[in-house]
């Protein structure tokens, strides 16, 4: 017999192995096909393999939520839109940053990107109509998250599982995330798929979790037989997330959220045109701003809040540590903008080289700015005003020629090649300002990486062999990439060398088979890799504060992914289900700021600063399997029943230590029950998230102390209730009631690194800062027209 846990890592593809035969035993042994089924429309998605596919025909794990669900669910904003996927989270942590003193930007960066199987940040490639979205940039107390789109705008979102390097190159180490924006013909077809000249529609939606209030409104219209535009529009108002803290203090010890406001307002136009019946053309034009202004009382002192006297007689180690004590309060705005300007050409050809050509060209402009300022202790009288200003820039360019072929190989067999070239270029830039009283050391304005240009070339190629029950989808893409610094300006001085510039390449392969059993059911297996190229912020970067040093590192590789996955898929008549057993490894992988402590191990100080260096260092695995799906009870009292359901589990190790990822969030699972009229639906779902043990993390403590303990979350139940009242066919009233018994509890990658006992360093505990809102209510109101 083995060791008790010598095999653990695999307990969980045993376990999703197991569920998966009995699964498709029951089904096929309980569920009688029906004539019904055969009507039913296929669900397509496009991210997947680059051009429009059935999701059961498709060898990798993957969820696409659809305008319906969109609206259904009443999902305001992608930590909404990650709620019932497994293994998919969405951090967003409450705004309790830090504009000066000791660096801490939690939550400044609002929703701040995807994380899929326990990876998240740049490590997801996230896109908008296949463009990409701007990185997220974080540095000390400053971070700009990626949170840049508006749901409203978006005919559906798609969501891959896994590397996507194959296609879409750099950033698909962990999965890929495309949001993809109405057409023309979402608005111009009526319910029974026949086009119309004028069509559109108009919301207004309350959201109860930061009092948050949008009006939106969309048109299109049919100008002859080979034009046709759109253009949607929203507005919405917000104050921050809402927790279940209780402790109103206007210092370092409350509890309750900090007041902020936040504003939005997005413009999405499309023109389509087809001079021809052979091609067409659709000109994107869009545009997202966002901002948010924060009173940050939690940032304060408990008073008395003053310098030590003799201030300018203490060492620079202590002046430091006094300034950072004498915070008395802080403010900070934000203020987001992105501009896209994109134009997509289809052409049907007759060539022995092609059927279908796809042309994309597209600009995007994203900026993001933070401007703060601190009140720091009385002793500078009117004079005791820190202020920063923080910039990000990206600026980028984006051109793709594809190219699609199909033929028949035998009278069993068929063919078709996917193949095509990718090139981006896209200019990053970030810059800090700032002023502070006497008698500090006046601020320098500096570049904390000089300007850089990213540079990509690449092409790609994807084989598809398929027969009646057969598939085999092979695929490379070779990667060129670039790093170049533009401008030494601002960085170097004051950095102590130039900025360096780096080039390299990728190779990414990928394997997909998949088996039809019967028409009704599929077994699949995936192979797939990822890259991620290294960022001019990481290899750059240079700091110097105190007694610390932020080092760069012009020799950073690129991280990659090999991921092994294996599957079924069905879609009886009253079953749909997927499931998805993975493995995982991680080589190369990029540690920010690593601690590399002092020259000469001895204690920090001036003269011997502790380092700090971004460095290749971690190799990790990680498995898991996803589970989900939607069984149909059948008719019942003039409606339908049917119970959605998912269900995400990951284990992961770092393999250089052997221990556990922190990263990795808790095993979530979610049924429903759904009753559908035809003018009501109602749905109860249930969610339920496993608590965090100190078995699933690498310390108990938190990083460099043997007193702080790490808080872990306990496992929570949570009830949302939601209702759509259809009064008349292009009316829809929608209601939610969401965490209906109001269930006090956290999610973990918001309080990864949180403090849960009181020390002498730390002598209160705010832990209830970081707990979700309790109960609350969603309403909106759409109407077609």
């Amino acid at each position: 017999m083995s060791a008790p846990g010598k095999h653990a890592s695999f307990t969980p593809i045993v376990q999703a192995l197991a569920l998966m035969l009995v699964t498709s035993a029951a089904a096929q042994a309980q569920v009688v096909p029906t004539p019904a089924a055969a009507g039913q429309l296929k669900e397509v998605v496009v991210s997947a393999s680059r051009y429009e596919q059935p999701t059961e025909e498709l060898p990798a794990s993957l969820d696409v939520l659809g305008k319906q669900a969109l609206e259904d669910g009443q999902i305001q904003d992608i930590r909404d839109l990650a709620k019932d996927l497994p293994n998919v989270s969405v951090k967003r942590a409450p705004a309790r940053f830090s504009v000066t003193g000791k660096g801490n930007p939690t939550g400044v960066d609002a929703n701040a990107g995807f994380s899929i199987r326990g990876l998240g940040g740049n490590r997801v490639l996230m896109l908008v109509d296949s463009v990409r979205l701007p990185r997220s940039y974080i540095n000390g107390s400053n971070a700009f998250g990626r949170d840049a789109v508006d749901l409203g705008l978006l005919q559906r979102v798609e969501i891959i599982h896994g590397p996507s390097s194959a296609l879409y190159g750099s950033d698909g180490l962990a999965g890929l995330v495309n949001f993809i924006t109405l057409t023309p013909a979402d608005m111009l077809k009526d319910s029974s798929g026949v086009l119309r000249d004028s069509g559109g529609k108009a919301w207004v939606s309350y959201s109860g979790d930061d009092n948050g209030a949008t009006l939106g409104g969309t048109v299109a219209h049919r100008a002859g037989d080979n034009a046709e535009w759109l253009l949607s529009s929203s507005v919405g108002r917000a104050d921050g997330l809402k927790n279940m803290g209780s402790n109103d203090a206007a210092n370092e010890t409350r509890t309750t959220p900090n007041p902020q406001t936040g504003n939005s307002a997005s413009l999405l136009g499309k023109l389509v045109w087809r001079p021809t019946g052979s091609q067409s053309h659709t000109l994107t034009l869009e545009q997202v701003q966002k901002d948010s202004d924060v009173t940050l009382l939690s940032s304060a002192k408990k008073l008395p809040v003053k310098l030590p006297l003799g201030y300018n007689t203490l060492s620079a180690m202590a002046k430091s540590a006094a300034v950072a004590a004498a915070v008395a309060g802080e403010a900070a705005t934000q203020d987001q903008s992105r501009s896209r300007m994109s134009w997509n050409g289809s052409y049907t050809v007759t060539s022995p080289l092609a059927d279908r050509v796809t042309t994309v060209l597209s600009w995007q402009d994203s900026r993001a700015q933070e401007d703060g300022q601190t009140q720091l202790a009385t002793l500078w009288a009117n004079n005791g005003l820190r202020q920063r200003q923080t910039s990000y820039q990206e600026q980028g360019l984006q051109a793709t020629v594809q190219a699609e072929k199909t033929w028949s190989v035998s009278p069993d067999w068929g063919h078709k090649l996917t193949y095509g070239l990718d090139w981006s270029q896209t200019d990053i830039s970030s810059f800090a300002d700032g002023s502070d009283p006497a008698p500090i050391t006046a601020y320098v304005p500096k570049h904390y990486f000089p300007d850089t240009r990213d540079t990509a070339q690449a092409v790609y190629v994807q084989s598809e062999w398929f027969s009646e029950r057969w598939s085999l989808t092979p695929g490379v893409r070779f990667d060129q990439f670039s790093l170049e610094v533009l401008s030494q300006d601002g960085y170097y001085p004051p950095a102590a060398a130039p900025g360096k510039s780096l080039s390299g390449s990728a190779v990414s392969p990928k394997l997909g088979v998949m088996f039809k059993a019967t028409p009704l059911w599929s077994l699949y297996g995936n192979y797939a890799t990822g890259f991620r190229a290294p960022e001019g912020q990481q290899v750059n970067s240079t700091l110097e504060v105190s007694t610390a040093k932020l080092l760069p590192n012009p020799d950073l590789q690129p991280e990659t992914s090999r991921t092994l996955e294996i599957g079924a898929k069905a879609r009886w008549p009253r079953l749909a289900l997927d499931v998805a057993v993975f493995s995982s490894r991680f080589d190369h992988l990029i540690q920010e700021k690593k601690d590399l402590g002092t020259a000469n191990g001895l204690a920090a100080s001036i003269a011997n600063p502790t380092l700090f260096q971004t460095v290749n260092i971690d190799k990790a695995s990680i498995s898991g399997y996803e589970i989900r799906g939607r069984y149909d009870w059948g008719a019942f009292a003039n409606g339908q029943f049917s119970t959605p359901f998912s269900y995400g589990s990951t284990r992961g190790t770092n393999d250089v230590t052997n221990k556990p990822l922190n990263s990795l969030e808790p095993t979530k699972l979610s049924v429903g029950l759904a009753y559908s009229s035809v003018q009501w639906d109602l749905r109860l779902d249930v969610h339920h998230q496993m608590g965090k043990s100190a078995s699933d993390i690498d310390s108990a403590f938190i990083p460099k102390s043997t007193t702080q303990r790490q808080f872990l979350p306990a496992a929570v139940t949570t009830l949302d209730l939601n209702a759509q009242w259809r009064p008349r066919k292009d009316v829809r009233l929608n209601l939610g009631v969401i965490n209906l018994t109001n269930q006090k509890y956290w999610n973990w990658s918001d309080v990864q690194g949180l403090v849960s006992n009181p020390t002498a360093l730390v002598p209160y505990v705010v832990v209830d800062a970081y707990t979700q809102p309790g109960r609350y209510v969603n309403v909106s109101v759409v109407m077609d027209f």
